[in-house]
């Protein structure tokens, strides 16, 4: 536990002493009610606690899509329902959802996102070809301004746009190669620069 959180809960405690302190001042002629409360409130109190002692799992488990980055600098993303990875990612401040590929070459943007980030795709040239489980494709190169990570914020980074009808922007192994290390051990993908 770092500073903060040390300072978030001796606050929240004497948040708590003196909330309590008023409704058992406040309720002193029905002091069986009130110590009640008191219980109900404390209960409440200990399971936001509970919750936010567990909130990476929490996180991981709710939202297997969002990075937890951990104090190591690695990024950990958790399988989904579908049996996938995804990634959410911001790319030019914009929040995309990613399926992790090791498939695909690139970060391929579908044109809905491409839209998102500040790309139009009916004026690209759609000159290269991406060979899909659906058959082939066009593609056209783009260059994204910035790619963010979790606290991982790469610049000027190469990739490109799906001509065809992708549902899901995919995080392909261009990307992922500037990783150092890729690990995928049960319900867990862990990233390390």
């Amino acid at each position: 536990m770092n500073a903060d959180e040390t300072a978030n809960i001796i606050y929240l405690l004497i948040l708590l002493l003196f909330v309590g302190s008023y409704f058992v001042y406040g309720q002193r002629d029905r002091l069986g009610q009130t110590a009640l409360y008191a219980a109900i409130w404390g209960l409440v109190f200990v399971g936001v606690m509970i919750a936010y002692s567990f909130k990476d799992t929490l996180t991981g488990q709710l939202f297997p899509s969002a990075a937890i980055e951990q104090s190591d600098g690695a990024i950990v993303f958790r399988k989904a329902n579908d049996g996938h990875f995804h990634a959410s990612l911001t790319i030019n401040d914009q929040p995309i959802e990613f399926l992790v590929d090791t498939g695909a070459t690139n970060l391929v943007l579908n044109k809905r996102d491409a839209r998102k980030v500040g790309i139009n795709p009916d004026t690209l040239a759609y000159l290269g070809r991406a060979y899909t489980a659906n058959g082939v494709t066009g593609s056209a190169s783009v260059r994204l301004k910035k790619v963010e990570i979790g606290s991982i914020e790469d610049r000027d980074v190469a990739a490109s746009v799906n001509e065809g009808n992708l549902d899901t922007s995919l995080l392909g192994m261009d990307y992922l190669s500037r990783f150092g290390e890729i690990v995928i051990k049960g319900e867990t993908l862990t990233l390390r620069r």
